[in-house]
């Protein structure tokens, strides 16, 4: 051995120069079955059908059943505005007096008593979002 590498083991320190740079040789616990076992290299279950188990595990955890609902275009419930004559439309972008767009005000419909064209948050004086 040379003069060299003689130096970098000892800048090691003691009982380190032939030591492996792993754990081997230590016992671990397995995760899933709680056995004491001795890993080969990052082996972190003690066998396949534990190594299985684990995977179907987390595969499993993260499979909540979730519904989610169908998309819904938010247009024919849209309320739009005139600027020009106030006029106001559900579902409707352009205005039939002015020829022109209107702008959105909002989530709505039509009153069921008046037929008027009323937004939500004119109803309950609160934000709503879709």
């Amino acid at each position: 051995m040379s003069a060299d590498l003689a130096s970098n083991a000892d800048d090691l320190g003691p009982g380190r120069a032939g030591s492996p740079s792993c754990h081997d040789g230590v016992t671990m616990t397995c995760p899933v079955c709680q056995q004491p076992f001795t890993p080969a290299g990052r082996q972190k279950y003690c066998t396949d059908a534990c190594r299985a188990t684990a995977y179907r595990r987390r595969r499993d955890a993260g499979n909540a059943t979730v519904v989610v609902p169908k998309a819904q275009p938010r247009r024919p419930v849209t309320v739009y505005e005139c600027d020009g004559c106030g006029a106001r439309a559900v579902g409707e972008q352009r205005c039939e007096e002015c020829r022109t767009f209107m702008r959105r005000v909002g989530i709505g419909g039509l009153c069921p008593c008046c037929e008027e064209a009323v937004v939500v948050n004119e109803l309950l004086g609160q934000e709503v979002i879709a």
